[in-house]
């Protein structure tokens, strides 16, 4: 089947439309739509493709793209700008002022507020506020870092290190790995005259190590997060829930690198030993630092098994998720819920795929009709779709496939 054939029938049915309504709408034959759909008519005169896009509110190019779309945008060219301005200002390049004027310097506590507010943007998917007042914050940080002394100083670094993080977290989630990479090297760096380096300094590692997963380098994002794991390795009596959920983030992100190259039962072996240190603690652990509860470790090993092509049981995993306590963040939630959809997927349990993209979108919607995941997820479902599904899947299939 043609690309046209395949992307004409997937936005006809994301627009809750019958082939007699796609043609009427566009003027065109039904016996126009029916052949083009068919594979059978693989080419159209310029008009009747114009017809057909602007009845789909899509430019016409869109038609015969493919499956090559990109996801929704979340940010904009302008916001993007700034974040870039405000990852690498500061630095000793001649010429690069830093990101914001001088004159005013938070208080060390009033820099704690606001890093904790853009944290909790960022944990909650609303990422276009998060993108709007990052920067600034960013830019706070580094300034109060500059304007202090002594332990004011080493903690303000530790709130720079974190808002870096932040930063990381973000551009990594709308594809710009390398200015990723950048702010999540700057967390290192000042992570190490904070007021608690050796800590701060494996979160660091933790998101250099994530960063490195998403560019495809898992052998060394293995090798990263392990030797980082290594260095804070709780000891049996360590009680600290922090330090706890760091290593065991750390072998969430050796074991995802490790399953990506097909060394599944060394993946499985790492979040066994993750799944042993959730049960140390009775205590969630939902920090900027680390997100680690026994809950979590059981959201990775549902993701790692849909990663390794064994969906079956996968979903026998989810569905015997214990109810446990903590509260995940939104994203955590959202992230499951489309690994579920994908997985669904696979076993031809369609009705579930779509319940749980539903249930994606609800939890963080920003987040999840950014991810490829969800984009792929509903297009198979687009796909197998014999017949209109209603408004509420054509709602769906326009939030995460929008042209």
């Amino acid at each position: 089947m043609t690309d046209l054939a395949e992307n004409l029938a997937r936005l006809r049915k994301a627009n809750d439309l019958s082939q007699e309504a796609l043609a009427e709408r566009a003027g065109v034959g039904i016996d126009t739509v029916a052949r083009i759909e068919r594979g059978t008519r693989t080419t159209c005169r310029p008009a009747t493709l114009h017809r057909l896009a602007t009845a789909l509110a899509v430019p016409v190019q869109t038609l015969l793209a493919g499956d090559s779309r990109e996801p929704p945008a979340l940010a904009t060219r302008g916001q993007m700008v700034w974040l870039r301005q405000a990852v690498t200002s500061g630095g000793p390049v001649p010429g690069l002022s830093d990101f914001a004027e001088n004159a005013e310097t938070v208080s060390l506590i009033e820099a704690e507020r606001q890093t904790t507010a853009v944290w909790r943007l960022y944990v909650g998917g609303r990422h276009t506020e998060l993108l709007t007042l990052l920067p600034a914050v960013l830019a706070d940080a580094r300034r109060l870092v500059e304007t202090s002394n002594d332990d004011d100083a080493a903690a303000g670094r530790r709130l720079l290190a974190t808002t870096y993080r932040i930063a990381a977290g973000i551009a990594g989630r709308l594809g710009q790995d390398d200015l990723a990479w950048t702010a999540a090297e700057r967390a290192l760096e000042v992570a190490r005259g904070s007021d608690d380096p050796e800590l701060q300094q494996a979160v660091a590692l933790r998101y250099l190590a994530w960063t490195l997963v998403r560019q495809g380098r898992e052998i060394e994002a293995e090798r990263v997060a392990t030797t980082a794991a290594e260095s804070i390795q709780p000891t049996m009596l360590d009680a600290d829930p922090v330090r706890i959920a760091v290593f065991g983030n750390l072998l969430f992100n050796a074991a995802t690198a490790a399953v990506k190259i097909g060394a599944v039962q060394r993946a499985a072996d790492l979040l066994a030993e993750a799944r042993s240190a959730a049960a140390r603690t009775l205590t969630s652990v939902v920090t900027e630092a680390a997100i680690f509860s026994p809950r979590a470790v059981a959201f990775q090993e549902v993701e790692n098994l849909s990663r390794s092509d064994d969906p079956e049981t996968a979903l026998h995993r989810a569905a015997t998720l214990p109810a446990l306590p903590g509260q995940l963040p939104a994203f955590w939630e959202a992230g499951h819920a489309l690994h579920i959809a994908s997985v669904s997927i696979k076993t031809r349990r369609y009705d579930e795929a779509l319940h749980h993209l539903d249930q994606a979108y609800r939890l963080a919607p920003d987040w999840a009709t950014s991810q490829p995941l969800g984009a792929a997820t509903m297009r198979a479902l687009l796909d197998r779709a014999t017949r209109r599904r209603g408004p509420h899947f054509a709602a769906l299939a326009n939030a995460y496939c929008a042209p």
